[in-house]
């Protein structure tokens, strides 16, 4: 005689604070968990990407901005890479691109008064291989689970509004 079993109690929303999924919205909690787990990984992803493609010592940031001044060939102020990054500390920023430009992958200028970043052969190609690398890792391994990239789209979408309203709020919390 076989005995049945009950499931089992369900364990609420998959969070990291509970006391915060108390609140309003566990959803929200539950999409900043996913969120967590998703940049440490994106991190850990870039700079271990970037090491393959023959530049072990950068970090994520340095990444970043490194795949952003090469973003469309053009020469970046350095504002404008701390704001597409959304990056508050422009020293970081700075830092970054003078490590960039120790290795010969960017080089700055001017214009005006303002500093700008350029790629340079070597850091277009360096980009090209971490390109390479992630069509083999990694889109294909996304591809393999069938997300449908209008999914994705419109989950990039999503969280880029979210980013928004996170931003609001930190202004916000700032003036209490």
């Amino acid at each position: 005689m076989s005995e049945q079993r009950t499931p089992p109690e369900p364990f609420g929303p998959i969070v990291s604070s509970a006391h915060l999924a108390a609140g309003a919205s566990p959803a929200l909690s539950e999409f900043e968990f996913g969120l967590i787990l998703a940049s440490h990984a994106f991190h850990r992803w870039m700079v271990r990407a970037m090491a393959a493609a023959g530049f072990p010592n950068l970090s994520a940031l340095d990444v970043l901005v490194l795949h952003n001044i090469n973003h469309r060939g053009k020469a970046k102020r350095l504002a404008d890479v701390c704001l597409v990054l959304n990056v508050e500390d422009t020293h970081i920023v700075n830092y970054a691109a003078r490590k960039l430009e120790a290795l010969k992958l960017v080089k700055s200028g001017r214009a005006g008064k303002e500093k700008t970043l350029a790629i340079t052969p070597a850091g277009a190609a360096a980009c090209q291989r971490y390109r390479d690398i992630r069509e083999a890792l990694l889109v294909k391994a996304v591809g393999g689970v069938a997300i449908d990239e209008a999914v994705l789209s419109d989950l990039a979408a999503k969280m880029r509004a979210l980013s928004g309203h996170y931003d609001q709020a930190a202004r916000a919390a700032a003036s209490l």
